[in-house]
């Protein structure tokens, strides 16, 4: 997710805002709707939002010449997500490590690499990419479906979404109507330094808002997790758009309309599950 617009004006929407909007209303009331109809279709929406990113950055990673394996990214997720919600913390820690073990085997039995080297360095890169998948989409997820698992847990994740929507919103606002001062323009010309400080303010009160109502906490640790999730949502935007640019792409997939791929969506939300859920269990309990 973008977390802030940048310097001219020209530029700042960068995509069709109108339908930008249009598919993120329609994404957050499926969402909604599967957390609080049956929060097993919350599991099965998100885990196939995961294993679509999941193979979008397999592409991706392909078009660099990396050879990173499809199936072992692939299963792990359909593993990981479900075992985490099953399963708990220790599941999904079993599952993670067996999925990067099977990533190492499967390529080295697939064969390449430089045979002159005692370590092939390809086959090491390309393993290297598939470890890096595997943990940044169904690892980092899977803490999102450690929260769901808790007894409210459906109010845990939306205050995880919201609070990282906000974040969203907050920069985007903040960063058009006043956005001079760049903040990474080596990484993403659009973000500026205005635009952080409206996420920050607008996840600070998102969060005094929504921790108390939705879980019962407390308004000042409602304002320390918004602000902590902005930073680690703005860490994630940055870290995905400078894995695009070094990838020498501008969007890791064309399936949402007004927003590129899955992961474009996701990469804000995956790094920021973790910290989010660990905050939470002691904020108000596991």
């Amino acid at each position: 997710m973008s977390t802030n617009a940048g310097t001219a004006p020209a530029r700042r929407a960068g995509r069709n805002l109108p339908v930008a909007i249009g598919m993120g209303l329609a994404m957050g009331a499926v969402l909604v709707a599967s957390l609080f109809v049956r929060r097993e279709a919350f599991l099965v929406l998100a885990s196939a939002a995961v294993l679509y990113g999941t193979v979008e950055m397999v592409r991706a990673f392909r078009a660099r010449h990396l050879r990173v394996p499809v199936l072992p990214p692939v299963a792990g997720t359909l593993a990981m997500l479900p075992g985490a919600y099953l399963g708990g913390g220790e599941t999904l820690f079993v599952a993670y490590t067996l999925t990067v073990l099977a990533v190492v085997v499967y390529r080295l039995v697939s064969g390449g690499g430089d045979h002159g080297s005692p370590v092939p360095v390809p086959v090491v890169r390309d393993v290297a990419g598939g470890v890096f998948i595997v943990t940044y989409g169904p690892l980092l997820a899977g803490f999102a479906m450690l929260m769901l698992a808790a007894g409210d847990g459906p109010w845990r994740v939306l205050v995880f979404v919201l609070l990282v929507v906000a974040s969203d919103i907050g920069g985007y606002a903040a960063g058009v109507l006043w956005g001079r001062h760049p903040m990474a323009p080596s990484v993403s010309p659009k973000k500026s330094w205005e635009g952080t400080a409206g996420s920050l303010v607008v996840g600070a009160v998102a969060g005094a808002v929504a921790l108390p109502l939705a879980l019962g906490g407390q308004w000042w640790e409602g304002v320390v997790l918004g602000l902590v999730t902005v930073v680690v949502a703005i860490g994630g935007d940055l870290s995905e758009s400078m894995l695009k640019r070094d990838l020498g792409i501008k969007d890791m997939g064309t399936l949402l309309p007004g927003h590129g791929g899955v992961m474009d969506r996701l990469d804000s939300l995956l790094p920021a599950a973790p910290v989010v859920h660990l905050l939470l269990v002691w904020f108000v309990g596991p």
